[in-house]
Formats: structure tokens, C-alpha cells, sequence
């Protein structure tokens, strides 16, 4: 059975939350966070992460999935992905709304995996399956990597547990895009750059009130130190350099602007090079409202995109 979801993307700090929030609460389904940095536990304020409220609301898959010292990649990603999409009702729709574009990339296109040793791998554990039955994948995935044991939806899903395990084990392989799947456009929020960089400089300043130090103190008293990735998340390498003397306040702050400035550039780039994008632009006069109805008429009007899982 094929799978489809309504896409909603765009550069950070365009409001891509909110209205996703929106439009899950009124149609009763799931959000699926397409954002490399949201799968990361512990960090909140620098990511912008939904809120509890939020949360409580609407269910949120890829939000939480690892430790900061565990690396999450793309195919993690897509692997966590399908999962969700095979475990949805059929008669639901997941939203998936982010701005990392291989994410995206990853479920428009599909994926294709190659390492060397994995065959071995895989045989091993189709071995035990059948000798031990699923219980001792389980227990050997959540003994060996419970971050990864736990981010698995259906763990009752033996191809799902032998596909992590025979990665953890063996070196990360190359990946290979395959071709698009579906005519249907992925649905997107733009505005004109001057607009959004006061967004930026707002959501920085709105960070820092709202607790990033000490949200990175606590990361970095933590037994298991970030991985690099994390370490060199925007806003967080900059409030590491100012718990350590090396910048002041305001020198961090506008650093983390400019970077994220530099980000959602990146972010237009690629939408609009790498993907088939109908974009509905946002101004200052916009409301979550407003936004979260023409999306849902683009949506309606394109139908849902096809996930390529091949």
C-alpha cells in the first residue's frame, strides 16, 4: 500500500509551527517534524521547539528521538519516517513540516542504502528471528542502542529492528537518491527576506530570554558530551562561547543571527532548486488563520504527495 502526506515547508522562523499546529488540531492528525535539529532531547529554546501545550494537543513524531551525543542522520530519519507513515490509520493524513530539505528529500524521492557488510549483517539476525523469535531483536536493540529502540514506532516489526541493528554494526554506508515520486507539489511558507530577518533577530532575543544558557549548561554537564552536530547547532556554539568568556552577550546574539540568516537563505535556495514547492507568502498582515487556509486550499486542491518507499 502506498503511502501520501501533506507537506508544509519554508526557511526558519517563517512560521511553519504554528500554522502545521493549526491545521493538526482541526483535522485531528499527526505532525511529522522534518527538522535535524528537533530530534535532539534536552534541546528546546535554540531549536524552537513545540511547546508542551502544543504537544499535548497535536501528537509529534521526530521531535525527541536521541540524546545529543547520538548521531541522527538522514536515513535515520527516513527509516523513522515510514515508520509512522505505515503505522498511520489509512484513512488519516501525517503533516510533515520542516525546513531540512534532505529530509524531505529523503521521502520525495526515496533512498537507497548501500554498505558493504550489511548482507552478513542481515543474515546474522534473520538467523536469530527465526531461532529466537522478535523478543531477542528487541532485547538486543534496546540493550545496544536505546535511543535507537525507542525512536522505532512499531517495534513489533521485525524488518523495522533488523534494519537498525545490522547499521549499528557495520559502517555508515553510502546513500543514493532515487527519482520523485507523485505530480503533487509540496505546499510552502515564503516571505520577502527583509521581513524575515526581524523575525530572526526577534526569535534570537526570544531565546535568550527564555532560558538558552541554561539550557546549554545543562548539556554540557551532562555525563555524555553532544555530539559535534549538536555542539555546532546554531545558537548553541554561540552561547557555548559566551559561557565560556570568549564572546559577550550581545557578540553571541548577533552571531546567532547571522547565522540563521544565513540558514533560511540556504533553505529558499534549495525549495526552490530541489523542489516542486506552491508557495503562499506571508506577510506582516498575516494570521496563523489565514495562513493555515490557504494551505489547506493548496492541499486540497493538489492532494497529498506521494511517499516515494521504494
Amino acid at each position: 500500500m502506498s503511502h501520501a502526506a501533506h507537506f508544509l515547508v519554508g526557511p526558519t522562523a517563517v512560521g511553519k509551527t504554528a500554522v502545521a499546529q493549526c491545521l493538526a488540531e482541526q483535522c485531528g492528525v499527526p505532525i511529522l517534524s522534518a527538522d535535524s535539529m528537533l530530534v535532539y532531547r534536552g534541546m528546546d529554546i535554540g531549536t524552537a521547539k513545540p511547546t508542551a501545550e502544543e504537544r499535548g494537543s497535536v501528537t509529534y513524531f521526530g521531535v525527541d528521538m536521541v540524546s545529543p551525543d547520538v548521531s541522527f542522520s538522514v536515513w535515520d530519519f527516513r527509516c523513522h519516517a515510514l515508520d509512522v507513515l505505515h503505522s498511520a490509520p489509512p484513512e488519516g493524513c501525517v503533516i510533515i513540516t520542516g525546513g531540512t530539505g534532505l529530509y524531505i528529500k529523503s521521502l520525495t524521492h526515496g533512498l537507497i542504502y548501500r554498505s558493504g557488510e550489511n548482507a552478513s549483517l542481515r543474515e546474522k539476525w534473520e538467523i536469530r528471528l527465526r531461532e529466537e523469535r522478535i523478543e531477542a531483536l528487541q532485547r538486543a536493540l534496546r540493550e545496544a542502542a536505546p535511543d535507537a529502540y525507542e525512536s522505532l514506532v512499531d517495534k513489533q516489526n521485525p524488518r523495522r529492528l533488523i534494519r537498525v541493528l545490522e547499521t549499528l554494526n557495520s559502517p555508515r554506508g553510502s546513500t543514493t537518491w532515487k527519482d520523485q515520486q507523485g505530480d503533487s507539489p509540496l505546499v510552502g511558507l515564503w516571505m520577502e527576506p527583509d521581513l524575515l530577518n526581524v523575525r530572526i533577530e526577534q526569535r534570537v532575543s526570544d531565546m535568550y530570554a527564555q532560558g538558552l544558557i541554561a539550557e546549554v549548561e545543562q548539556l554540557l554537564v551532562n555525563p555524555k558530551p553532544p555530539s559535534k552536530t549538536a555542539l555546532q547547532a546554531i545558537g548553541y556554539a554561540e552561547a557555548i562561547e559566551l559561557i565560556a568568556g570568549n564572546v559577550t552577550q550581545a557578540q553571541a546574539i548577533e552571531r546567532t543571527v547571522v547565522r540563521t540568516r544565513q540558514l533560511a537563505k540556504r533553505q529558499r535556495t534549495w525549495f526552490r532548486n530541489q523542489a516542486h514547492v506552491e508557495w503562499v507568502n506571508v506577510t506582516q498582515e498575516s494570521t496563523v488563520t489565514s495562513l493555515a487556509e490557504q494551505v489547506d486550499a493548496l492541499w486540497r486542491k493538489y492532494g497529498p504527495t506521494s511517499i516515494n518507499e521504494g
